[in-house]
């Protein structure tokens, strides 16, 4: 590389320390439109906060109003299934109380039976006891009759 005249070499660093110069000037008419951004960016920034804060109220509201209208069918859904199973039950206790009614009847028409069959028994064994014992009676009273 060929060796720079001390002219070349400061007319070079004229030219750069020109451009530094106008560093500062070009950095000022920067300064204005930056600054004017970042204004447009926090109010899109506050915008979109308001915006999303909205959708989140509206999407709360639609939220609330879906779980009541869910609630509520749920409700009578419970509320209908419960009145058929209460029925359901009803049918089947009323139908138990009337075979245990079937049955208990049937037990205590046997036991009467066999009470009475048992009554019958002893009614004709007092009657053969009595019986014999008037004979025994009758028998006495001759032998005394005869004495």
């Amino acid at each position: 590389m060929a060796r720079q005249t001390v002219v070349t070499r400061v007319e070079r660093l004229e030219a750069h320390v020109t451009t530094l110069e106008e560093l500062p000037a070009r950095i000022d008419a920067l300064t204005l439109p930056i600054s004017q951004l970042r204004e447009e960016v926090r109010a899109e920034f506050s915008a979109t906060r308001t915006e999303i804060r909205a959708g989140d109220e509206e999407t709360r509201r639609v939220l609330r109003d879906e779980m009541h209208t869910e609630f509520g069918a749920l409700r009578e859904e419970i509320h209908s299934s419960n009145e058929e199973t209460v029925r359901s039950l009803r049918e089947e206790i009323r139908a138990g109380d009337e075979e245990t009614r079937r049955v208990l009847v049937e037990q205590i028409r046997a036991g009467d039976q066999q009470v009475m069959d048992h009554a019958r028994v002893l009614y004709e064994d007092m009657k053969a006891t009595l019986a014999v014992m008037k004979e025994g009676q009758s028998a006495q009273k001759q032998r005394r009759r005869r004495q």
